[in-house]
C-alpha cells in the first residue's frame, strides 16, 4: 500500500509541507516546524481510507469514505483537511 506524493500547492501556499513515513501509509502535515496532522491510509472492507487526524487534540477530519486506491484515499483526505482549514 505504499503511496507517494508531492506536496499540494495550497499547502505550500500556506507554509506547510507533507512529508510522508518510510511505511508509505503514513503522512504528516507541518507547518514551519510543528507538526499539525496526520494521515493515515487504512484498510476498508477491501477498500482504502483515509484517517486524518489535528495532531494537538486527536480530533479526526472527514468522512472515512473508502476508495478504490490508496492514492484516491490520500487525495480525499487532503481535500478534507483543505476544507476543515477553509482553504
Amino acid at each position: 500500500m505504499a503511496t507517494k506524493v508531492a506536496t499540494p500547492e495550497w499547502l505550500t501556499r500556506h507554509g506547510a509541507g507533507l512529508c510522508g513515513n518510510s511505511d508509505g501509509r503514513t503522512f504528516a502535515v507541518y507547518f514551519g516546524p510543528e507538526l499539525a496532522y496526520t494521515l493515515a491510509l487504512v484498510p476498508s472492507g477491501g477498500r482504502y481510507a483515509c484517517r486524518v487526524k489535528e495532531s494537538i487534540n486527536g480530533r479526526t477530519l472527514g468522512d472515512g469514505s473508502a476508495h478504490g486506491s490508496p492514492e484516491q484515499a490520500l487525495g480525499a483526505g487532503l481535500e478534507s483537511l483543505r476544507q476543515a482549514l477553509g482553504w
